[in-house]
């Protein structure tokens, strides 16, 4: 059962609930821009939560192992391993570097948790007018223990780059990432979530749009046994476009929750929003909040954002709540769409009609769900790996 929304004009707009028989079930109406507490780099400016504030009621507390009320002491190791084409420059600084906190704010308090328990940030610099061949990568390898981060990607003014950010092994973390993107700069991200079954991870990633500028985000997710992962974007000027692409495979008592903004905040910018997941096995829990809030001064905004999810067995749930805020009426448009529902048993059919084994086609069939992102992704390698990910998933289905 799908819901869609095409709204050219308009004012706070949120959408209703959305089900699929006993497999999904979406929020009430809501509007889960407003926070329980004001941005903050203080950890004591943010209640501890009990989950019943908005941005909590999905998360299962008890499985943060202590990142929201402070218990969970940092003392783990994660291993980082970079690498970088020429003419990049990295960096290790201190809290007190005036670049960090200039693409976002800790939203919450695990964030602010974060920000205020690393040892030490990351800046990763790419010059202006740098024009980049390779990716920038960065594999972060968790061997246990609680770990924390904050890492900075600011891109120059006319600057190209890809950056991918591979998580594995196993850890209790939260971390911080910003993307700042110069004037007419175009970044693209690509963020695997790998880990281990065990692990933990919660993360805010804010990106800061310039002038003209192009931002592609796309997250992929598969590992941790609860992952939640809050993309925010705001624009710096006009005229900049943001692409927020994810892809999850939720198992078997996982827990994946994906909690996207956009800000528009300034006048003729663009923002394009499309997640897609599918689950299987008794109490894999898929959450996706997509948020777009166009600000009285945004005018000529163009949004759309959708949500897509394939339930392959029973006692999954998925809870997908699309929201829009509108506070101007002078846009281009605003658009919105949320669908949940079982493996197509038509589609199925048409192939073993065909000739084709139940096994292969069901395969066909969740490949075919996911080529659009896994074709956004741009990385040949990355591309490869997690196409063989999806058969890794998908054989242990039918094992």
């Amino acid at each position: 059962m799908a819901e869609a929304h095409n709204i050219p004009a308009g004012a706070n707009i949120p959408v209703g609930a959305t089900t699929a028989g006993s497999i999904a079930v979406a929020a009430e109406s809501t509007v889960a821009t407003r926070m329980s507490a004001p941005p903050s780099f203080d950890v004591a400016d943010f209640p501890v939560p009990h989950g019943r504030e908005e941005e909590w009621r999905f998360t299962p507390l008890e499985r943060l192992r202590g990142l929201h009320d402070g218990t969970a002491l940092p003392g783990g190791t994660i291993k980082a391993e970079f690498s970088a084409p020429d003419g990049v420059i990295i960096e290790s600084v201190g809290r007190d570097d005036a670049r960090l906190g200039r693409a976002g704010t800790p939203v919450d308090r695990v964030a602010a948790q974060a920000y205020s328990s690393f040892e030490q940030a990351m800046v990763v610099t790419v010059p202006k007018e740098t024009v980049l061949s390779e990716p920038v990568r960065l594999g972060l390898h968790g061997e246990g223990g609680v770990t924390y981060g904050h890492t900075v990607f600011e891109l120059g003014a006319f600057a190209e780059a890809t950056v991918v950010i591979d998580h594995t092994g196993d850890t209790v973390r939260a971390a911080n990432v910003e993307y700042v993107v110069g004037d007419g700069a175009k970044l693209t991200v690509v963020t695997v979530v790998d880990w281990d079954d065990t692990a933990v991870h919660v993360a805010q990633q804010s990106a800061l749009v310039g002038r003209d500028a192009t931002f592609k985000h796309i997250v992929v997710t598969f590992g941790g046994d609860l992952v939640r992962i809050h993309p925010r974007v705001s624009y710096a000027s006009t005229g900049g476009e943001a692409e927020l692409f994810g892809l999850y495979f939720t198992d078997k008592g996982q827990h994946h929750e994906h909690r996207l903004l956009v800000d528009h905040n300034t006048p003729h910018c663009k923002s394009y929003v499309v997640y897609k997941g599918a689950l299987q096995g008794d109490g894999a829990h898929a959450v996706w909040i997509g948020d777009v809030l166009i600000e009285a001064a945004a005018e000529g905004t163009d949004t759309y954002e959708m949500n897509r999810n394939l339930v392959l067995t029973d006692g999954a749930r998925v809870d997908s709540v699309p929201n829009l805020e509108i506070e101007t009426g002078e846009i281009v448009g605003a658009g919105h769409a949320s669908a949940t529902g079982r493996f197509d048993d038509e589609q199925l059919f048409y192939l073993m009609a065909r000739g084709i084994p139940e096994h292969d086609a069901r395969r066909l069939v969740v490949r075919g769900f996911f080529a659009e992102l896994v074709q956004q992704i741009g990385v040949a390698d990355i591309e490869e790996r997690l196409l063989a990910k999806i058969e890794e998933e998908l054989e242990a289905s039918v094992a």
